[in-house]
């Protein structure tokens, strides 16, 4: 089924680089690539980013920290607001290019609102641990967190966010902890193994927005196997009970066995089977309305162009099949540039075996996280945490 959807790009994404770091803004210029390489670029309407201007950041973040976001991209001494740290060095043009990527997510929800699209993508955002007043975790500015108050802002009553990322999706969770209009999902690595150390199945929001916090914490060498019976043994149940009006995703790709910052375990076949259920979760629970964005991934060669190429093909409704040879023309662009590695021969990696679905009273770490997430909000939804068809 082909699906009408746009993707926001611009060259100027690029210039959001910390230099020497795992956030290597290359990955999103051999995402694009390849995936024009493979004609996906073909079946996408492609619009440009434009910076998000200071009023709208002031609805995501505080005067003073903005003010200091402006001042490090003058001053590379600066330090403070969590900027000039190991994880978030500060670099000139640092809120220019912060902007821009914030601002083309925030474009990306307006297109997707006014239904200009189906479903809309915007593989440069994601930057999903930024918090109100503090850079964090490779983020500056929290583009999800922008774009979700912009659909809310045109009208949006209920929005749904899945964040797939290896990390837990902290600065979102922040947010919207007591706004129950959103409902934040997050799968993840056990924060007592791996950064940002927040996101436990006991962290379900306050007051009204109690239950819509939701967080499912993994434990260190989940494969597809286990990571697809834990997606499935929570989230269809609860968007499907949510009704959202909008899906939006983040897809870090930092869950792949080569991640050199983390320790799940999934292949590019697994990611891919992951993106595609939530494209699939789109059209059943929100109406097609569907806002995807990237995230982590720091395998800047063999994961992130491929993975974020299924999302991009995803979104048209026309999938590539994991045998496609790599063309041709991509492996000859790495090698001129002088990338020495081995390289990927196809878009997938292995044959997806079949999960097996969660049972209440399954033994392990892995089902005991599945059904503590279960217990703790479940019945918050009228669900029933012990009954596998909810």
């Amino acid at each position: 089924m082909e699906c009408r959807a746009g993707a926001i790009w611009d060259d100027g994404y690029l210039a959001y680089d910390f230099g020497d770091h795992p956030l290597n803004p290359i990955r999103l210029d051999f995402t694009m690539r390849l995936a024009r390489s493979l004609g996906v670029l073909d079946r996408l309407e492609l619009r440009p980013a434009h910076a998000a201007d200071e009023q709208q950041l002031l609805t995501v973040h505080d005067a003073d920290y903005l003010a200091a976001v402006r001042r490090a991209s003058d001053d590379p001494t600066f330090s403070g607001y969590g900027l000039g740290t190991t994880d978030d060095p500060v670099f000139a043009g640092m809120y220019d290019a912060s902007a821009l990527v914030a601002g083309g997510s925030a474009a990306a929800a307006t297109m997707l609102w006014r239904g200009e699209f189906e479903h809309a993508v915007n593989i440069a955002g994601g930057l999903h641990h930024a918090m109100r007043g503090y850079a964090s975790g490779f983020c500056v500015f929290n583009d999800v967190v922008l774009a979700i108050t912009t659909l809310l802002a045109a009208g949006a009553k209920r929005v749904a966010y899945v964040d797939i990322d290896v990390h837990h999706g902290d600065g979102v969770q922040a947010a919207f902890y007591r706004d129950p209009r959103v409902l934040t999902i997050s799968l993840h690595q056990d924060p007592r193994t791996l950064f940002p150390g927040t996101g436990m199945a006991s962290e379900i929001g306050e007051g009204a927005a109690e239950g819509t916090a939701v967080n499912v914490a993994l434990p260190p060498g989940t494969n597809d196997r286990g990571w697809l019976r834990a997606f499935h043994a929570v989230v269809p149940g609860l968007l499907r009970a949510f009704r959202p009006d909008v899906l939006v995703t983040q897809c870090g790709c930092d869950t792949h066995h080569e991640d050199p910052l983390a320790n799940l375990e999934l292949s590019i076949d697994g990611q891919r089977a992951a993106i595609a259920a939530l494209h699939q979760l789109a059209h059943e629970t929100a109406g097609g309305r569907w806002l995807a964005f990237g995230g982590g991934g720091y395998g800047l060669v063999r994961c992130v162009p491929r993975t974020w190429t299924h999302l991009l093909a995803e979104a048209t409704g026309v999938q590539v099949a994991p045998s496609t040879p790599i063309p041709a023309e991509w492996t000859k662009h790495l090698r001129d540039i002088g990338y020495q590695g081995r390289l990927p021969e196809s878009m997938g990696e292995t044959v997806l075996r079949p999960y097996e679905p969660w049972q209440p009273g399954g033994e392990g770490w892995l089902d005991g996280a599945i059904a503590a997430t279960r217990r703790a909000v479940y019945p918050l939804h009228s669900l029933d945490p012990d009954d596998p068809r909810d």
